[in-house]
């Protein structure tokens, strides 16, 4: 997930800051990377039409009216950039004669969807849609780019609709066109490849022709929409945005990035013509859909102002992995299975599984920063002044010395704590602090040593960003966030603590973020196991908190715990599996095992309405999802319940509000509801559910690594076969 830019940097650079201009170019030279390469296919102008976006927007910056807005009017100038540079290549296309033009079309392997698919290791749908994106036209290539930047959480859906110049509302049906458009070319692409494909399709594509024309693509969607064949397997397809989401950025040229203090100085010494212009003509590059013509590719060696591309590259999608070098966990024990309705044919429901989360050192790709105000590193020293080349030693002296709006950058290692990490400075909104891994690195806080009594890091300062960091080996808590206000927690991996891994707490708790955090094989031993979750929310109050696509597993006590917090909470996209069991050999058990249990104040005069959506709970030794004793009006959607040792939904007080959720193969029941609960549109308000209702039951990709941004693991595990119902993993 992209920061968003500091204004006043914006306005230091509109005031004439080389330096400033020259970083926030540098930031963004990943996303433009990836969205003009996307746009034009990998084609040799890609380069080019990068370094004359960031020449237009440095002379063209002084006129930005508005700071805040400065990706989506970067982005904006790209996108007219490339159809600018769409129309001069049809102009010189009509000019030249067929032949001249043959000798001017790139190797198809040497693509962008070629270097996606080979620098992050696509594999499956993902590489197939990767594939099926040649097909689209130009402008549906570039509102892909787009849109594939959005699921990633590089730009919101607000700055893509401004980048089009259109209404959210029409911004969404262009892309609602658009994806009707790929699953049709996806389509195709199995049929050409004899992958379970029309055989009829297959016959009506030309031999040897990679793309169709126009026509052609209008003549073979008819036949797709006729055919109750490629009805079903478009039928079968995943949608997009769960193939989408969790895929890195396509890494850029180093040379592009040498190359910027060059533009910079150029582009500002240069008279600027029209550049008050630029931002609105850039704002209405989509007015008109599918006007421009298809580029011819060419094969040009990419030259970036004399610097010639080697080959060198820099890796930056976010790539933190979660399961690092340590033991391999115990195996889990075996739960009974329900009996589930006869259904044919029926997928295999593993009753045993071998651990399979990896015990690998995540890789060096690319999350993290670069450039930051305090370095630490484990060769360090605390009496230096924390540059690159003369790091600190200790996390604890850069926290000390850090002030708003300013970063600490961890390279990779161990870090022994000595004592309890507390965060206290703090931040701005407009000036957060950031402590954060040195990218492609892997710091670890080893905290065994620090006589930790309440938690071995301590959040207790506004607006921080926490991230790329692993935390474990705590005597208690790993990582506490105590009265925060704007704090960002995110690609953290919480392990091995004797308490809970993850927790929020006290009054003041407002608009945090818990995002893309695994929190996992946490363990009270001297508590008997019964009070350490992978996530908990206690003893306070505050707005705007959400936890997202997290994992919490295998822990003793519960997954998520959200307990006596008065307001309400948002947890979305997230999982929990395999708490409450009893690795550890403890004599006296007490671990619940919940996956998720939302307790509320424990007042009946204070009911809390939390919010569950699209989250999963598969073999915990409780309930999946569990209110306790909440009285509140609970909104649960979209989850499932899978192969829990106890109920799938167990919510006997309140007035909960369940709809669309999947409850299967748990074994006390499916749901135990108060009989004032609203429930319709569950998988047990309906029959013929059974195991063959979804994709598979396998959660071997799951439960393994996380990709390279560190999203969560692609997979069909638990994937209903029905629209709507249950989580989208």
């Amino acid at each position: 997930m992209e920061a968003p830019v500091e204004s006043d940097l914006v306005r230091a650079a509109q005031s004439g800051d080389e330096e400033a201009l020259g970083v926030l170019l540098r930031e963004y030279l990943p996303l433009l990377y990836n969205v003009v390469g996307r746009a034009l296919n990998g084609h040799a102008d890609v380069d080019d039409v990068v370094q004359e976006t960031l020449f237009r927007a440095a002379q063209a910056i002084p006129a930005l009216r508005e700071p805040e807005r400065f990706r989506s009017w970067l982005i904006a100038i790209a996108v007219r950039q490339i159809h600018e540079r769409a129309r001069g290549q049809a102009r010189r296309a009509a000019r030249e004669s067929s032949l001249e033009r043959l000798g001017d079309r790139a190797d198809p392997s040497l693509d962008f969807v070629g270097a996606t698919i080979l620098e992050l290791g696509l594999s499956g749908e993902r590489r197939e849609l990767a594939e099926a994106s040649r097909w689209l036209s130009t402008d549906d290539r570039a509102l892909l780019a787009l849109w594939w930047q959005e699921l990633g959480g590089r730009i919101t859906r607000a700055e893509l609709a401004e980048v089009l110049g259109l209404s959210r509302q029409h911004a969404a049906v262009r892309l609602q066109r658009m994806k009707s458009r790929l699953e049709l070319a996806r389509v195709l692409l199995r049929s050409r490849l004899g992958r379970r494909g029309c055989p009829r399709l297959s016959a009506m594509i030309p031999e040897g022709r990679l793309v169709p024309d126009p026509r052609m693509l209008n003549r073979l969607a008819r036949h797709v929409r006729r055919c109750d064949q490629c009805q079903a397997l478009s039928g079968q397809l995943l949608p997009p945005e769960n193939l989408l989401a969790s895929v890195a950025l396509v890494p850029f040229p180093l040379a592009l990035a040498h190359v910027v203090p060059g533009l910079v100085s150029s582009a500002l010494t240069q008279a600027p013509a029209g550049v008050a212009s630029l931002a609105a003509a850039g704002a209405k590059v989509f007015a008109t859909e599918g006007a421009l013509s298809k580029p011819v590719l060419a094969v040009k060696p990419a030259v970036l102002t004399g610097v010639a591309l080697t080959g060198a590259a820099v890796t930056l999608g976010f790539a933190v992995q979660y399961l690092p070098s340590g033991q391999t966990p115990a195996p889990r024990p075996t739960f009974p299975v329900a009996t589930a309705p006869a259904a044919s044919p029926t997928p295999t429901v593993r009753a045993t599984r071998p651990p399979t989360r990896t015990t690998s050192s995540p890789p060096a790709r690319g999350f993290g920063v670069l450039l930051a105000d305090y370095y630490v590193a484990p060769d360090g020293d605390d009496h230096a002044d924390g540059s690159l080349d003369h790091p600190l030693a200790s996390v604890g002296r850069a926290a000390a010395l850090v002030r708003p709006g300013q970063t600490i950058a961890v390279r990779g290692g161990e870090y022994r704590l000595s004592a309890p990490l507390v965060l206290s400075a703090a931040g701005e909104s407009g000036h957060r602090i950031t402590l954060s891994n040195f990218r492609g690195e892997h710091p670890v806080l080893e905290a065994a040593d620090s006589g930790a009594k309440e938690a071995a890091v301590t959040v207790q300062g506004a607006y921080w960003t926490v991230q790329g960091l692993a935390v474990t080996g705590s005597p208690s808590v790993g990582l506490t966030c105590s009265s925060c206000r704007g704090v960002v927690l995110t690609h953290l991996a919480v392990h091995d603590n004797h308490g809970v891994g993850v927790e929020l707490r006290g009054d003041g708790t407002v608009d945090n973020q818990v995002v893309d955090v695994d929190s996992y094989a946490n363990h009270d031993d001297s508590n008997d196991g019964a009070d350490a979750d992978g996530f908990l929310m206690l003893d306070g109050s505050g707005t705007g908190n959400v936890i997202r696509r997290c994992r919490f597993f295998d822990n003793s006590d519960d997954g998520l715990d959200i307990i006596k917090f008065a307001d309400p909470v948002t947890v979305d996209g997230s999982w929990a599996f395999g708490n409450g069991v009893n690795r550890w050999h403890l004599s006296h058990f007490g671990g619940t095992g919940n996956g998720f249990v939302l307790q509320g104040t424990t007042s009946t005069d204070h009911p809390v309405a939390y919010t569950l959506t699209n989250n999963a709970a598969w073999d915990n030794a409780g309930p999946g999802f569990s209110g306790a004793s909440n009285p509140g009006e609970l909104a649960i959607s979209r989850n499932t319940a899978f192969h829990n040792h106890r109920e799938g939904f167990l919510f006997r007080r309140g007035r909960p509000q369940l709809s669309g959720n999947i409850s299967l193969l748990n074994s006390d029941s499916q749901a135990d509801l108060t009989s004032v609960a609203v429930a319709a549109g569950n998988s047990w308000n309906d029959s013929g559910w059974s195991a063959a209702s979804l994709l598979s039951t396998d959660p071997t990709d799951a439960e393994g690594s996380r990709p390279v941004d560190g999203g969560l693991p692609p997979t069909r595990f638990l994937v209903s076969r029905r629209a709507g119902f249950g989580a989208p993993m």
